[in-house]
């Protein structure tokens, strides 16, 4: 097998934990990867933005002549590949990688619809439908699309065409100890972490008005904010005051984990936008295999997903939220949800997520 194109597993682990995963399962998976150096943010914005597409097409045709070497070279030492896995973010390179090998199983990882992201952030009319059909082009030319909800599965033209393969977490999350923040002497304070882009299927505003009123109402919280992005302004102004609460633009992949492993709560997604009832985000895997208790709403594909090791709350309630983080301020109720987050653990491995892929390509005789 194949791991194909332009994607960046250190600021996008979700084609690690395939990799990791397939090869748990005994797969050999060859990486040709030449990365983009654009994150999810960059790549949105220029497709949004037309005058920026220059810059984007160049730096493309740059990673892709260096791919088509790579694959010339990988052809004589090992022959077509049977499986071409496709790495998140591809929907360009799908199109090289269906040209490249027109009879290997051309499998896209479709984590995200270009489409869809673009609403959700905002954007409307021409540029949504365009972006939607990138996607659609993008999945025309996959055999197989791999999904990692079954909402977004049936977001597909040909449902019949997708898999589901939950997010997970790498192994690099659960490399310190599951701790939850509880090495050394402990603190008085319920220490809650949250990280994100702080795009509107977040909910950042939600968490920023929960840990206001909970903090107001005695709550002993300590609060760490990660990240950047379209709602970072609200949030602060919505926490202007709080005490307790510490800011972070930028938090390097490398040192992330080690970051939220030091906290007893990781906070998920609380909006009701649409996509963010579609969606299982990556950092409730990351939080529960840090070793956190992670509280999220209350959405189907969550509650399907994790919804017995995480702690559920209405979507879009901050006064929901501010009760559940009081509620976990209480050692009895923080034990017992951590015992709840550690059963989770095992189930989000690259090995256990990977399985209903591998059976797909298994019955395809593709592996």
């Amino acid at each position: 097998m194949i791991a194909f194109g332009t994607y960046d597993a250190a600021r996008h682990p979700r084609i690690a934990v395939l990799i990791a995963g397939l090869r748990a399962h005994g797969v050999k998976v060859t990486e040709l990867n030449r990365p983009l150096g654009l994150s999810t943010a960059e790549r949105v914005r220029m497709l949004q933005q037309p005058w920026r597409l220059p810059v984007l097409a160049g730096r493309l045709l740059r990673c892709w002549a260096g791919l088509v070497g790579d694959a010339v070279r990988q052809r004589r030492a090992e022959g077509r590949p049977g499986v071409v896995l496709v790495g998140y973010l591809g929907h360009f390179d799908v199109l090289l990688a269906r040209l490249l090998y027109p009879r290997s199983v051309v499998v896209l990882d479709h984590l995200v619809f270009a489409g869809d992201t673009a609403a959700d952030r905002g954007a409307a009319g021409l540029r949504v439908r365009l972006l939607t059909g990138l996607d659609r082009l993008a999945v025309s030319c996959a055999d197989l699309v791999v999904t990692d909800t079954e909402e977004h599965r049936l977001m597909l033209d040909d449902p019949a065409k997708g898999v589901v393969a939950l997010v997970g977490a790498p192994d690099g999350w659960r490399d310190g100890p599951a701790s939850g923040g509880t090495t050394g002497e402990p603190s008085v304070d319920l220490s809650v972490v949250f990280f994100g882009l702080y795009t509107p299927l977040q909910g950042a505003p939600v968490i920023a008005e929960a840990v206001r009123d909970a903090v107001a109402a005695g709550a002993p919280l300590r609060v760490t904010m990660v990240g950047s992005g379209q709602e970072l302004p609200r949030a602060r102004d919505i926490l202007a005051g709080t005490p307790g609460v510490t800011w972070h633009d930028w938090v390097e992949p490398g040192e992330l984990p080690a970051l939220v492993a030091a906290h007893q709560v990781c906070l998920g997604i609380f909006s009701d936008t649409p996509k963010g009832v579609r969606v299982v985000p990556n950092k409730v895997y990351q939080g529960l295999a840090a070793g956190c208790v992670v509280v999220t709403s209350d959405t189907p594909p969550q509650r399907r997903a994790v919804g017995q090791h995480v702690e559920l709350v209405p979507v879009a309630d901050p006064r929901a939220l501010a009760d559940r983080l009081a509620e976990l301020c209480d050692p009895a109720v923080l034990a017992a949800a951590r015992v709840r987050a550690a059963r989770g653990r095992d189930r989000i491995r690259p090995q256990v997520v990977t399985e209903p892929l591998v059976a797909e390509l298994r019955r395809r005789g593709a592996l």
